[in-house]
């Protein structure tokens, strides 16, 4: 099988300035490789500097009024990668970033298509260790293969976190030392863009940084956003809720008789569904079997459930190339569109397994808040 390169481990400690200049130095390549992507976006779109300056500095002051230590961090990364300030923010923010360049009516604006994402979630109840098992597998561009990392966060104001996450960016999906996961899926809706929030990637970083559940659910369901999200949560504790998001409404999902959750990229909430309309189906048609068949693959697997069960269920190639693990194919906006990762956390035990382009290969890394990381066998 091919040979991929697995995800650099990035551990940092301090004050929020000092850890970002621990990530920017030690990702340094990888923070460029984003920037590669998203960073000259608005130049790409038809904003001069002095435009996407302003820009910029307006989501700057947004996500300092939300949280300034945001803010702190995000300069420190450009600092430690010497790199522009400005490119780390739209890392951050690149879909309400583009959304606000949508209103003002720049022409050209080519809107990316959402990325797709199927995740699970396994009770303690059907979990063979006792313990909840979250998982995922993010779709999007394969090019972020090479410019994503696990980052490892020595708190000095809340719990310690481990998160994977694109380079230059705060949080995607992850556990904390307080036992808090979460994931996250596209979703799209009627309601999408009829307001400015907070982005998504942050509100992602806040849920990490609670150390109540409750607080980390009302996060999720009551922080303003640009658009619909679908976000995952587990408690190690033993207790998971899905909630499906608008700009202003959540919508919560709890877990069927079978002691899952499984979500992809269609609204699943009957009362969602009675509100508003889903305009996901042109971009993720394939949504509507591939949360179908894991939860049929992983109640297939047997009463009691484990990482592996979980792995098996997202290697699933049902449909190929439109599958639950899809391999690296041309995408709708002249890119390749690929599973970037194979997430598979145990909050309890305190680890994750990461594997990268998962169609393509079956070698994962175990991270962990407590230990480096481990190479695990294909």
């Amino acid at each position: 099988m091919t040979t991929i390169q697995q995800f650099p481990f990035i551990s940092v400690s301090g004050t929020p300035h000092e850890r970002g200049v621990q990530y920017g130095q030690q990702a340094a390549g990888r923070v460029r490789g984003s920037i590669a992507l998203y960073g000259q976006t608005l130049v790409n779109i038809g904003y001069g500097e002095q435009a996407r300056n302003k820009l910029i500095d307006f989501f700057a002051k947004q996500i300092g009024d939300y949280a300034p230590h945001y803010i702190d961090e995000m300069r420190g990364i450009a600092k430690g990668a010497s790199v522009d300030f400005a490119d780390i923010v739209m890392i951050n923010a690149r879909t309400e970033v583009l959304a606000k360049a949508r209103a003002e009516k720049v022409a050209a604006v080519d809107e990316e298509p959402g990325d797709g994402c199927t995740g699970a979630l396994i009770l303690p109840e059907r979990s063979a260790t006792g313990n909840l098992i979250h998982g995922q597998n993010w779709d999007w561009r394969a090019e972020c293969a090479d410019t994503s990392i696990v980052l490892r966060v020595r708190n000095d104001n809340g719990p310690d976190f481990l998160t994977f996450v694109e380079a230059g960016g705060l949080a995607r999906s992850g556990f904390n030392s307080a036992g808090v996961s979460i994931t996250a899926n596209y979703l799209e809706s009627s309601r999408d863009f009829t307001q400015l929030g907070v982005p998504l990637s942050l509100i992602r970083r806040k849920v990490l940084e609670q150390e109540i559940f409750s607080l980390a659910m009302k996060t999720v369901a009551t922080t303003p956003k640009s658009c619909s999200n679908n976000i995952m949560l587990g408690m190690a504790e033993g207790f998971g809720i899905d909630f499906e998001c608008t700009t202003n409404e959540s919508f919560p999902i709890y877990p069927g008789e079978d002691g899952l959750i499984v979500h992809a990229n269609h609204w699943m909430s009957q009362v969602a569904l009675s509100k508003l309309v889903d305009l996901g189906i042109a971009n993720s048609p394939d949504s509507h079997y591939r949360d179908w068949r894991v939860r049929k693959l992983l109640n297939a697997a047997g009463p009691t459930l484990g990482r592996r069960q979980m792995k098996d269920a997202f290697f699933d190639n049902f449909g190929l190339p439109y599958s639950v693990c899809r391999p690296p194919r041309p995408g709708s906006h002249d890119n390749l569109s690929a599973t970037v990762a194979m997430v598979i956390m145990e909050p309890a035990a305190r680890e994750m397994e990461v594997a990268p382009l998962p169609a393509l290969n079956r070698v994962f890394t175990r991270y962990s808040l407590d230990h480096d990381p481990v190479l695990l066998a294909a």
